[in-house]
């Protein structure tokens, strides 16, 4: 379903294939750590993300997969390490306090979060679900808001179900419209935290799609994934987290063929039993 198609002129390229100049840096965390009741569920995680990049984060239940992309936009704070997000540092100022909630806000809206749950609001209908943000936070005025959505609602297969509300919507549709929601956002990173974990089998695929054509069309993004396929065909980078460490990271085609650890040569095959 997701094999790589050389003609397509839809496809990413690869990490080693892009060039960019400058080469720019979206994401930059180093030495990341996070813990819960005593339980380091993080530890001392470096990685970047460059502008452009897809990369796809991989683990077992309880690795610390989510934990991960929660302390990318400070909805999880972290006890050590710092996170920057082109090139600002979030969660902290200068001085090394903590930011006041306008900064720490401004900030935080580079970054776009998914949700496994989609959290669409249940009183708006699907636009107004799309444009609420921009108009109170970025100012955007509601014509200006509304066009943009629509935009966003057709990029996504949505644009005929702009005035249903969420209640009457399948899973793959409303996961549809919250990413439509935080594209609406103009982020500089997209971040999603297993977005089909939620989704009846059937449904998976719509979703993944549109993922997909969000790649090829060469937004950055962080996605926490169980999703196989999907990770070989979309990565530029894939990441293996083990009880919070970072144990491999490699372009797609040297993790799946050719991993250099034992731990991920068995994850690998399991996958495939």
């Amino acid at each position: 379903m997701f094999e790589k198609n050389a003609s397509e002129k839809a496809m990413p390229e690869t990490a080693a294939s892009r060039t960019t100049a400058p080469e720019q840096i979206a994401v930059s965390i180093r030495h990341l750590s996070k813990s819960f009741d005593g339980v380091e569920v993080l530890r001392d995680v470096d990685l970047e993300v460059r502008e452009g990049d897809v990369v796809t984060i991989l683990g077992s239940s309880g690795s610390g997969k989510s934990t991960l992309l929660r302390c990318i936009n400070w909805l999880e704070q972290p006890d050590r390490g710092s996170i920057h997000i082109g090139g600002q540092r979030i969660g902290v100022n200068d001085a090394g306090r903590p930011m006041p909630v306008r900064e720490l806000a401004r900030v935080r809206a580079r970054t776009g979060m998914v949700f496994q749950s989609f959290n669409l609001w249940p009183h708006l209908n699907v636009l107004h679900n799309v444009t609420e943000a921009p108009i109170h936070v970025l100012g955007k005025s509601k014509a200006e808001a509304e066009a943009h959505a629509r935009e966003l609602l057709e990029k996504v297969g949505m644009s005929p179900k702009a005035d249903a509300y969420p209640n009457t919507l399948s899973g793959g549709q409303k996961q549809r419209v919250a990413i439509a929601r935080a594209l609406a956002m103009q982020p500089q990173v997209m971040l999603f935290d297993e977005p089909t974990s939620a989704l009846d089998p059937e449904l998976v695929g719509e979703v993944l799609s549109v993922i997909k054509d969000l790649s090829a069309e060469g937004y950055t993004m962080v996605i926490v994934t169980h999703e196989m396929a999907f990770a070989r065909a979309v990565s530029d980078q894939v990441v293996f987290l083990e009880k919070g460490l970072i144990i491999e990271k490699a372009d797609p085609e040297t993790f799946f063929t050719n991993p250099s650890t034992e731990r991920v040569r068995k994850f690998l095959e399991r996958d495939e039993s």
